[in-house]
């Protein structure tokens, strides 16, 4: 189905995907929520909502999909971009292959502008330093002009923010705040583009990096809510539900999927976890409205300059809602991603008036994930409905005429860019500077603009981690796989979706030969999209960074990002730094790898010097026994392994020992999620004990910084 744009044959209508992250099916008011979001559901009541729309369970497969409309695993992106598996799993590369070309390079070569504001998350980390290669990132992918951070997620406060091609350090402002930031970029690109090419169309994919975590937002926002969560997830949930019902965002006879494993009722906690899983909840909420309040900032500005009647607006989430905060939620990122015990209540509860602010990674607990998820089970990462099954808002007021609509039509992120090539009437390239395409698997959804009644999408196979599931004419077979298992010892799941929208009722023993059929059919899918072999893989595997054993860094050098720093895990190193001072009060940091979550700092403080370690905010500190003379000296710093994740740390000055301490725990995983810095603790600091000096520069001159990996 062609639509023409009859009201303004000059222009093709703006395109803009606005994508949230983490987020589940209930989260927006038009979908149920008790949250605030006026903006979204502005859109919502003049545009049409879906409640049968599908994505993969993670961030980076979705974006893949939903900007090349194709499966993840066809081009290469079955798995986060952290994870490169190599030729032999051409399903996880790290990063879209060129035989897919992006929305971007076609609207491109159609005569439109194209931005990219927000997260990226599609080329593998090992590229993602100042020194590239760049084909893999936004401006080599088909946007002319990018503004945001490369990697899955960083801090609201003190974002690896990067502009076009090149790294930039944060702004320091004290009320400074990402997603006002992506805003104010997004609208300076259009400004410039509608003030110099008023007559081109534009191609915007706004992506915040809400609502992952590090949940984030100045406590006003926060105070919104206070009160509202006291009741706890229990009753949240069941109001979510019936307000769901009274919208017909669900089917009326829906059922309310029970209780996930590992989630308590509400009224089963104690006064500690119900104080502290509130202050969580409050703060995703204050989160979620002010970045909706940021949304309608871009929205009002459209509607000023008399764009937004003909822009073509998307929103969606990539993935349902967040569990990496386990039971107890968290303060801390890093404890997750290396398989470190849960924080407690109690340690927890004393950082409950900073939650939200800079020093706080916050994460809610999974009871509250399934509240975002409701009606359904599961989460994030699982092909049950919890993690695929997303809210989805298309509004254009020159197309689409319907108002606060809602379609049924099953669909996928595969769908949405075959929807705009179809309202644009452009083909998709068959060659692509000179590399044969992947044709288009996706199919237009602009026939349910105007047609409630429309064929929905009638078979689409999911795969993340092992989990498996596939959908096919109203019944879907799913099954959660446990890692280290045998795929064939999985237990399937049959669901009739059609009739079970929430996949509350369990047919596998009373249909068996339906659960083989699509246990068959999901095979012949996975062939034919590139699924497989299957890999037995969870979040945690993923490649440590780079064999080498010997890094040279010079100062000047632009912040390196996690993946291209030295591995320092489970083994011994040392540290050099050649430094030059012309009195000794010159002082600073040498290098510095992390932030406040987790990792090292190499500094001089007080005509000293200083090696702390960060293991997930503790800080073990190995201090000089001797201060610096002055002029050019040989500063280091080695650590010796002495048993799995933990050693004896030594300084010296021109090659004499100055000082010792043991360090008891070092990280086993990741050693940070962010990188490193020479001269500089350039992000959010890794020491408390410099962390007012905005980044704690070196004033004197350091020639280089070495660093060999041993053992």
């Amino acid at each position: 189905m062609k639509l023409s744009n009859t009201n303004n044959e000059k222009k093709r209508p703006n395109i803009v995907y606005i994508i949230f992250d983490d987020t589940g099916f209930s989260d927006f008011g038009c979908y149920g929520s008790e949250i605030k979001t006026p903006n979204i559901n502005r859109l919502a009541e003049n545009g049409i909502r879906y409640n049968q729309f599908n994505v993969t369970p993670l961030c980076s497969p979705t974006r893949a999909s939903l900007l090349t409309g194709r499966n993840a695993h066809s081009v290469g992106l079955g798995f986060i971009s952290e994870a490169d598996l190599g030729p032999d799993y051409p399903h996880t590369r790290g990063r879209i292959t060129p035989e897919a070309t992006t929305v971007a390079e076609i609207l491109k070569e159609n005569g439109f502008s194209t931005f990219a504001v927000g997260k990226w998350h599609l080329s593998p980390p090992r590229e993602s330093s100042a020194a590239g290669p760049f084909h893999n990132w936004p401006l080599g992918r088909g946007f002319e002009r990018f503004y945001g951070f490369l990697p899955g997620a960083t801090d609201q406060y003190s974002p690896d923010l990067v502009y076009d091609n090149h790294r930039i350090d944060p702004p320091r402002s004290p009320d400074y705040h990402l997603t006002e930031d992506l805003i104010d970029h997004a609208i300076e690109f259009v400004t410039d583009h509608v003030s110099v090419n008023p007559e081109r169309s534009f191609f915007m994919n706004l992506a915040f990096g809400a609502q992952h975590e590090p949940h984030q937002v100045a406590k006003e926002y926060i105070e919104k809510y206070k009160g509202v969560y006291d009741k706890g997830w229990d009753n949240i949930r069941r109001e979510r539900y019936e307000k769901q019902k009274e919208l017909g965002i669900i089917p009326a006879d829906a059922e309310l999927a029970p209780l996930n494993p590992g989630v308590k009722e509400w009224d089963r906690l104690t006064e500690n976890e119900k104080r502290l899983f509130t202050r969580f909840q409050e703060t995703y909420a204050g989160f979620m409205t002010h970045t909706d309040e940021h949304i309608g900032r871009f929205l009002n500005y459209l509607e000023s300059i008399g764009e937004l009647e003909n822009t073509f607006i998307v929103l969606l989430a990539d993935n349902g809602a967040n569990h990496q905060g386990r039971f107890n939620g968290s303060t801390r990122s890093m404890p997750y991603f290396n398989k470190i015990e849960e924080q407690s209540v109690e340690e927890m509860l004393e950082q409950l008036d900073e939650i939200g602010g800079p020093n706080v990674e916050a994460n809610y607990p999974v009871g509250w994930a399934q509240v975002g998820n409701t009606p359904f089970k599961y989460y994030k990462g699982n092909t049950h409905h919890g993690g695929i099954r997303v809210p989805l808002i298309m509004h254009w007021p020159m197309g689409i005429k319907d108002r606060n609509g809602i379609r049924t039509q099953y669909h996928h992120a595969i769908d949405v860019t075959p929807t705009v090539l179809d309202i644009l009437d452009i083909e998709p390239p068959e060659v692509y500077k000179g590399v044969p395409q992947i044709p288009i698997q996706g199919t237009s959804m602009a026939a349910t603009f105007e047609n409630q009644q429309t064929e929905d999408r009638d078979t689409q196979h999911y795969l993340m981690m092992g989990h498996r599931g596939i959908y096919h004419k109203g019944w879907k077979a799913v099954t959660l796989h446990e890692t280290g298992k045998p795929f064939e010892e999985d237990i399937w799941e049959l669901y009739h979706v059609e009739q079970d929208f929430t996949e509350s009722n369990n047919l596998a023993n009373q249909y068996p030969e339906k659960l083989q059929e699509l246990q068959s059919l999901w095979w012949k899918e996975a062939e034919k999209y590139g699924s497989l072999p299957l890999v037995d893989m969870g979040v945690n595997s993923l490649t440590k960074g780079k064999t080498k054993e010997t890094f040279t860094f010079y100062p000047g050098m632009n912040h390196l990002p996690p993946a291209a720093t030295p591995n320092v895990i489970n083994r011994s190193f040392s540290i050099k730094v050649p430094v030059v001072r012309e009195n000794v009060s010159q002082e600073g940091v040498l290098v510095a790898h992390g932030y406040h979550g987790s990792g090292y700092t190499f500094y001089i403080q007080d005509n000293h010097l200083v090696f702390e370690y960060n293991y997930v905010g503790t800080i073990y500190r190995i201090q000089s026994q001797e201060t610096i003379p002055g002029g050019k000296n040989l500063l280091s710093f080695e650590f010796i392994k002495t048993e799995d994740y933990q050693g004896i740390g030594a300084l010296y000055i021109n090659n004499k020992k100055v000082g010792e301490g043991p360090i008891p725990k070092t990280m086993p995983g990741r050693v940070s999620r962010e990188g490193l810095d020479v001269g500089k603790d350039g992000r959010a600091p890794v020491s408390p004990n410099y962390s007012d000096n905005e980044g704690f520069s070196f004033t004197g001159k350091i020639e280089k910084v070495t660093v060999e990996l041993k053992d």
